[in-house]
């Protein structure tokens, strides 16, 4: 079967939002106490949908982008047994990327609105990420939207079948990325997919892309405003600014490009979402539960309404939103 199989052209407003995300440079140092930023081991977790229909996003997420439905902790579970119940937990191994939760009933988000910009998946090497692009290729070539080289990782872009975003990316090694001070060098250099796919795929990936490793690298959100964005997520739940410009920011902890980023590229002046289908929640995970205590702790200062479970106990989670009601969720590694 050809490998060329990925159709490169983008619509124009397209080819302006992959460029305005990595043109992206720091106007101005941002600095926060030590004890006011979140741990250098913060990480992201499995991103949560409500979804139209499940089984037609169970079918994506399986076969275009080579993820397995995962049991719950301790016990067996089918997808139909998964489906019936309304949730649906699908990864790589036993690491969560994606939950969709059914809600048929529930509107579609409307244009201009905060939400969802994409879900980042991060693989371990070139021909992992070239192997899920194959299955992208193959099963669902008219969702491509576009690809870059941002300098510090190789990045493609497609939605689901329910207009949700998604990054497929592997990282160049640290020692690769530019700094100019405590920010990150990006930009949005062409990247053919075709011959990423040619390059680096190997036959012994390609015949089991669900076998390799693969974990939520960052989460990028629309929102309303990105100076109000950048007072919530870096001054008071305690990200590093990365990188900022006029219509949007990517923040970070321990020193990575970034976790999540946000954008007004077309939500400009939203307010809080209305309940619709799209982006439920954005999970975080902080390394021990002193860290869960000390972001509620600091938003509580705040004056950030926080739903705090567990407080104390195994399985603590925090749960609070961001100025346009997108949903976080952050609990303990351990």
């Amino acid at each position: 079967m050809s490998r060329d199989m990925i159709d490169t052209s983008t619509s124009p407003a397209q080819a302006d939002a992959r460029a305005a995300e990595h043109e992206a440079r720091v106007q101005a140092p941002h600095a926060l106490g030590a004890v006011d930023l979140l741990a250098a081991d913060t990480s992201m977790d499995a991103v949560t949908l409500y979804v139209h229909d499940i089984d037609a996003m169970v079918a994506f997420y399986s076969t275009a982008i080579a993820l397995d439905v995962i049991a719950p902790a301790g016990g067996a579970s089918s997808a139909a047994a998964d489906r019936r119940s309304g949730i649906v937990t699908l990864g790589r191994g036993r690491t969560p990327l994606v939950v969709l939760r059914h809600a048929p009933d529930m509107p579609a988000r409307r244009p201009g609105e905060a939400g969802l910009f994409h879900t980042a998946i991060l693989f371990p090497t070139q021909a992992a990420l070239a192997a899920t692009m194959l299955r992208v290729a193959e099963h669902a070539p008219q969702l491509y939207t576009g690809s870059a080289d941002h300098l510090v990782s190789e990045a493609f872009y497609l939605d689901d079948p329910e207009g949700n975003g998604i990054e497929l990316y592997v990282d160049r090694s640290r020692d690769q990325w530019s700094w100019q001070g405590s920010h990150v060098v990006m930009d949005n250099r062409p990247l053919d997919p075709n011959g990423f796919i040619r390059t680096h795929l190997n036959d012994e990936v390609a015949a089991a892309p669900n076998a390799q490793d693969a974990v939520v690298g960052h989460v990028h959100l629309q929102v309303g405003d990105v100076e109000r964005a950048r007072q919530f997520y870096v001054d008071t739940v305690g990200f590093e600014a990365t990188a900022e410009m006029h219509s949007a920011l990517f923040v970070s902890a321990g020193g990575y490009h970034h976790h999540m980023a946000m954008n007004t590229w077309s939500s400009m002046g939203a307010g809080p979402r209305a309940v619709s289908l799209g982006l439920g929640e954005v999970s975080i995970v902080v390394p021990t539960a002193d860290d869960v205590s000390a972001l509620a702790d600091r938003l509580r200062h705040h004056s950030v309404t926080v739903a705090h479970e567990g407080a104390g106990g195994p399985g603590e989670l925090l749960r609070f939103d961001d100025p346009w009601r997108n949903r976080i969720a952050v609990s303990a590694a351990a």
